[in-house]
């Protein structure tokens, strides 16, 4: 009311000051918008009055506050401070109350570190306090455009912040002279502004108050490396690490400038690599995984050679998953990075992921083997026996399939294939190595070269059976195929699998030349009592054919004489289920012989079974298969039991037809006894 009365005399002495003043009553009263216009007045004045001009510019700047304005509040005090700093202080000590005033040291804090950042928003305007009065509105669209200019301006020179935000530290440094954030701020403001000395004795200064302080060493650090005090600066790093608040560099880059963040960054690098050299202990590398920190963050979160060392020094931590992330990092920016994908495969072999590391080793290979190769050789022996191991069963599991449906899975060619047999030859020299090379070039048409391989690795007469059978293959065309079953019937021997896999090279011509050759010396071995030989050329006869009855019947002969009942039984049981077109003559032998292995293995009940079907298809052969052997008195022995077993479970039914057909065999007194109990169970009802 005094302020209304004092504007109402004709006078206009002290006009400004007692708008300003009744502008900071409106505002305590909260009325913002009366407040606003008076501050308004005064800046807006033809002869503005300079302590009028700050206050009114506290004045708005606090309301500018409340509207959510926090650029448009540090302008304003910007200005403020260029007008009179002095002024300024005592206003705000004057006329903010304490309630507001940490509020407003908070938000000019912020906004002062945001402009050093160059992390302006243009969203802060005074629109919320638009009014209907024309000047007023006119106003503030005029107050937009200038911020908007300004923001513009400020955008293509950035430099120009710098001195408005030194003058606002040092407000913020008289207002609380123990904040150190406010110091903090002046200092960076000098750095921006090219006077690195006073910003180091201002951050000294502040050091010496709070030695443990990450942000403040960390500037430090920079300063004194900028200034060529490379000791100096990797101390004040080493406290930084011990601190362990890597993220205070954060804020810090953003006002750097960029050869100092090159700086920063190259330093570090250098430094963890010095340390790297030196010890291996875990504590040594912590200290270099810091430093490799520093320097991505120095780089703006992407440096590929730091990111590659820093994940190979969490593999040697044990911190697999934290490894995996940096060489993820990498391989999102270059999907391509050999060092990545190796190293990466490396991590998943130590975790004993299998297919994620066969899948990063081979698209490394891809790449460049040549990088590849001697990563993987300086392995330890264990290591390298296991991803050597893991390539070699993915590339055979993938040829294998390749050759069986002539296509491959997934992405994978037959020339990915290729390079990664080739690499398998220069990491070692097992032959299983180089016959998988051989079996890619096969496959790849390159017989030549396989041959030419083959030869060079195991010489012209291998000694060895794999090499062996695939130089018969190689060179079928040119040589007798007699001559040629011998070294596949070796194999046949060893490893039936790789040599089916192996007949899918020869043509079906060939393969039927070799059946007939294998079976017909498989036939004279057996004469001779020559079983496991003789079992070596009926498995090429078997597999030749594609599993024809008449050579499974030989070999199942010939396991039999081996004793191995177990394998006999499975080709008879092949040559039983394609019977479709077969004489009953022969099903009735294919039965007895079926009954015989089944007999040998225990299982009695399902040889009676087989020998029933066999008298009921053609039972003079039965009879005399069955006085060869096992003997009829034996076989009835067999019969009784089972037929007895299904007569104490009631099923009559099938304890008389094995009674009927034992009896056929021979006249055993105790299955006419059990037929006998039979008929009279059953008296009641019909048995047929």
């Amino acid at each position: 009311d005094i302020c209304e009365q004092l504007l109402a005399a004709e006078q206009n002495t002290y006009h400004n000051t007692l708008l300003a003043l009744r502008g900071f009553c409106s505002l305590h009263a909260q009325d913002h918008s009366g407040a606003l216009q008076d501050f308004q007045r005064v800046i807006e004045h033809d002869s503005p009055h300079p302590s009028s001009c700050i206050k009114a510019l506290c004045g708005r700047g606090l309301i500018r506050i409340s509207g959510g304005s926090n650029y448009l509040t540090a302008l304003d005090y910007i200005t403020a401070c260029q007008l009179k700093l002095e002024e300024t202080i005592f206003t705000i000590k004057s006329y903010v109350p304490w309630n507001q005033r940490g509020l407003l040291l908070k938000v000019l804090q912020e906004e002062g570190q945001m402009m050093l950042q160059k992390k302006r928003y243009p969203g802060g305007s005074s629109v919320s306090f638009q009014k209907k009065e024309t000047g007023l509105c006119t106003f503030l669209t005029l107050q937009v455009f200038c911020f908007v200019f300004c923001f513009v301006l400020l955008a293509f020179f950035p430099s120009r912040d710098a001195p408005g935000v030194f003058q606002l530290a040092s407000l913020l440094v008289e207002l609380d002279s123990s904040d150190e954030a406010s110091r903090i701020l002046c200092a960076d403001a000098l750095y921006q502004m090219g006077r690195g000395e006073e910003a180091h004795k201002v951050l000294s200064l502040a050091l010496s108050r709070n030695p443990q302080r990450a942000p403040v060493l960390a500037r430090l650090a920079l300063l004194q490396l900028k200034r060529g005090f490379v000791y100096d600066g990797n101390q004040l790093l080493k406290r930084v690490i011990r601190i362990g608040d890597s993220s205070c560099l954060l804020p810090i880059l953003d006002i750097f400038q960029d050869e100092d963040r090159k700086l920063l960054q190259s330093h570090c690098r250098w430094r963890a690599l010095a340390i790297l050299q030196g010890k291996q202990e875990a504590a040594a590398i912590k200290e270099a995984i810091a430093h490799l920190s520093f320097a991505i963050l120095a780089a703006g979160g992407y440096a590929e050679d730091c990111l590659l060392t820093r994940a190979r020094c969490y593999g040697r931590l044990g911190q697999m998953k934290t490894a995996i992330f940096d060489f993820n990092a990498v391989l999102k920016e270059d999907p391509r990075n050999v060092q990545a994908l190796s190293g990466r495969g490396f991590v998943h072999l130590a975790l004993r992921q299998q297919k994620e590391a066969v899948q990063d080793l081979i698209s490394a290979l891809k790449v460049e083997a040549g990088a590849v190769i001697p990563a993987i050789l300086s392995l330890k022996p264990e290591a390298q026996r296991l991803v050597t191991g893991w390539l070699l069963q993915h590339g055979r599991a993938t040829l294998t399939e390749l050759v069986a449906t002539k296509d491959l899975p997934g992405e994978e060619t037959l020339g990915d294939l290729l390079t990664m047999a080739k690499a398998l030859t220069k990491i070692c020299k097992a032959a299983q190595h180089h016959i998988f090379y051989t079996d890619v070039l096969m496959a790849n048409g390159e017989h030549q070269e396989a041959l030419r391989h083959l030869q060079e690795a195991f010489g012209h007469c291998p000694a060895e059976d794999f090499a062996r059978a695939r130089l018969a293959v190689l060179q079928l065309q040119s040589r007798n195929v007699a001559e040629a079953a011998a070294p596949l019937s070796n194999l046949a021997r060893r490893d039936e699998k790789d040599l089916a896999f192996l007949l899918n090279f020869v043509d079906t011509k060939q393969q039927q030349h070799l059946a007939q050759a294998a079976a017909q010396e498989g036939k004279v071995l057996l004469k001779g009592r020559d079983y496991e030989k003789a079992l070596g050329y009926h498995s090429l006869a078997v597999l030749a054919s594609r599993d024809s009855p008449r050579y499974l019947r030989r070999r199942a002969a010939c396991l039999m004489h081996l004793k191995k009942y177990e394998r006999a039984l499975k080709d008879m049981e092949k040559v039983i289920q394609g019977h479709g077109c077969s004489s009953p003559k022969t099903r009735a032998g294919d039965h007895c012989c079926q009954g015989f292995l089944l007999l040998a293995l225990a299982e009695e009940e399902a040889a009676v079974q087989h020998y029933v079907e066999a008298l009921q298809l053609d039972e003079p052969l039965a009879l005399g298969t069955i006085t060869d052997c096992p003997g009829r008195k034996a076989l009835t022995k067999t019969f009784h039991k089972v037929a007895q077993n299904n007569f104490e479970k009631q099923r009559y039914e099938e304890a008389w037809k094995i009674t009927d057909c034992g009896l056929k065999i021979d006249k055993s007194p105790e299955l006419q006894r059990l037929r006998t109990r039979l008929r009279r169970e059953a008296s009641s009802c019909s048995i047929h």
